[in-house]
């Protein structure tokens, strides 16, 4: 159940409220619209008025409204509508118009517009024009003359509402934190509807920002990329000319005096504001020394493999600002991905988007590689070639968002959880149109049966308790298939086996031999260690025999990650 509180001002505000509550809606969405509740029990109802014009009753129920405020005259407060939207989930059962008025009552009550038992308090309705919700609008000026005492109403509602949830037995929304970003509002989806869209124009606008603010290296290219993508901008510019902040349009979106309709980036997103725009891009500026040259999409693998320890071992502000970077990598994945799973991953950037803000302040400093690379694929998103590249992020972050959902549970924060739980589901039902082709691709190059021998003799002693698994595995012929063209390079099979190994343990892996085939073509395209360092390192094998490549069984149990989700 969400209430969402609306203020309004101006001479005649409760009548507009009153007008709106009991007309047919911008969308003829009103159906029946009538009082449920009011604050004496027998407030005129111009939805049930059946002798009288029911205009000539709203404005019967306007004026009793406003009597405490015209008492003060000049002394009314600027602000004198509270308009409370309450709506159930779409899951919810329909409540009647008597569970209805009670949901009102103790809404009117926590927020302190109207407590139990206080004669004097301000006087309100509450209107039902649909079978999934109400609104709540009352005057600001209590009957005896004074203000309601209504501070931190919001939360105050909000956790009456986890309590109706519970005795109404109701879809149980999870607390938040203050840092979600903005819902669009009932006339906004009402809008979206009517065109046609799936996402209203605040949601789409919202993504492209964080898109553009995650490929982009300085202020400019924010903005040309913005416009790249077909958002028109207004920068706001101060008395020197800087420029202090910005808003945003769809072109085509306008109100009804077809004027466009902005969203500056604060109303979009707390963390899209510019000033926080600017300070993300100088905390994940280039790096002072130029980062080794590589495939870009190796490389944010690599970043995003070692989220979860981030997540597990390093402070919370690290961990924070790993958990943006990891939004970035979902932002990025929809768009150089096929298109069978194109929209299960916008679905997952979409729910995750939630669980990379918290009260903690991000180091974002520890994600500058990450974030490098991220920028790299954003400009030729085509180094994807085959899709491998988009198979192997997408087989990390699949671990990297677990680790965020249990990250997120042990620091209570529940719609962060909640959000990171529901990204899980949509990147699962996305693992297999991404990586499916790829691995079949590779398994019609797989080697001889003799190779093959020779590769699972090495599995058996390096992983004994898992090897049966991956040999018997439908990605085996993948994995040697990199495997062998890890030798073609100038790999030692078996070395590279161990180094794949060492990198995490496979315990939690649903899928461990096609774990091991990214791994493995990863560590199949760096440069061949040359003869000297095969000897050095034979050498060192040598004199500790103890230290065996492969670690993966040698982890101890505290350092094994939540089950992985795949």
């Amino acid at each position: 159940m969400i209430p969402k509180i609306i203020l309004g001002k101006g001479p005649h505000a409760t009548r507009r409220t009153i007008g709106y509550l009991f007309g047919k809606g911008r969308a003829n969405e009103h159906t029946d619209p009538h009082l449920v509740a009011s604050w004496n029990g027998f407030a005129p109802d111009p939805g049930r008025s059946l002798r009288r014009n029911p205009k000539d009753v709203a404005d019967q129920l306007a004026t009793q409204l406003d009597q405490p405020i015209r008492m003060l005259g000049d002394k009314a407060p600027k602000f004198t509508v509270w308009h409370c939207p309450v709506r159930a989930a779409p899951e919810d059962p329909i409540l009647t118009d008597e569970q209805w008025a009670d949901v009102a009552r103790r809404i009117v009550a926590a927020a302190g517009i109207a407590p139990d038992g206080d004669e004097g308090a301000c006087r309100w309705v509450a209107v039902r024009h649909a079978d999934d919700h109400i609104h709540i609008a009352a005057t600001l000026v209590r009957q005896d003359g004074r203000r309601p005492r209504r501070s931190y109403d919001q939360r105050a509602v909000q956790k009456e509402a986890r309590r109706i949830e519970v005795d109404y037995g109701l879809r149980r929304l999870k607390p938040g934190d203050g840092t979600a970003a903005k819902r669009p509002t009932s006339k906004e989806h009402f809008k979206a509807k009517r065109q046609g869209q799936d996402a209203t124009a605040r949601e789409i606008l919202r993504l492209r920002v964080r898109r553009a603010v995650a490929a982009a290296s300085s202020e400019a290219e924010f903005f040309a990329l913005l416009e790249a993508t077909g958002v028109t901008v207004r920068p706001k510019t101060g008395p020197s000319g800087d420029v202090l902040g910005y808003s945003v349009a769809l072109p085509g979106d306008v109100n009804k005096v077809g004027e466009p309709v902005w969203f500056s980036g604060s109303t979009l997103a707390s963390d899209l504001s510019l000033p926080k725009i600017r300070q993300r891009l100088a905390d994940t500026g280039p790096e002072p020394v130029a980062v080794r040259p590589g495939d870009p999409w190796h490389q944010a693998t690599a970043a995003t493999e070692r989220i979860p320890s981030h997540l597990t071992f390093g402070d919370d502000h690290v961990a924070q600002g790993q958990l943006i970077a990891l939004g970035a990598i979902l932002d990025l994945l929809p768009v150089a991905s096929l298109s069978a799973a194109k929209v299960e991953l916008q679905q997952a950037a979409a729910a995750f988007e939630r669980a990379t803000r918290s009260r903690i302040t991000a180091d974002r400093d520890s994600a500058r590689v990450l974030h490098s690379s991220v920028q790299a694929i954003w400009r030729d998103p085509g180094t994807a070639g085959d899709g491998s590249g988009a198979a192997m992020l997408l087989d990390s972050a699949l671990t990297a968002v677990a680790f965020a959902m249990h990250w997120h549970r042990r620091h209570q924060h529940a719609q962060q959880e909640a959000a990171a739980q529901q990204a899980l589901v949509h990147l699962q039902a996305a693992y297999g149109p991404v990586t499916e082709p790829v691995l079949g691709n590779l398994a019609r190059r797989a080697p001889g049966q003799q190779t093959k021998h020779r590769y699972a003799h090495h599995l058996r002693q390096a992983i004994p308790e898992h090897a049966e698994r991956i040999v018997q595995d439908r990605a085996w012929d993948a994995l040697t298939t990199v495997l062998a063209e890890a030798e073609s390079q100038g790999h030692n099979a078996a070395t590279v086996l161990d180094q794949a190994l060492s990198q995490r343990s496979l315990d939690d892996a649903c899928h461990p031999a096609r774990a091991l085939t990214w791994r493995i073509q990863r560590l199949g395209q760096r440069h061949a260690p040359g003869p000297r360092a095969h000897a050095a390192k034979a050498r060192s094998t040598a004199l500790h025999p103890t230290a065996s490549a492969s670690t993966a069984a040698a982890l101890p149990t505290s350092q094994r990650s939540p089950a992985r989700r795949r």
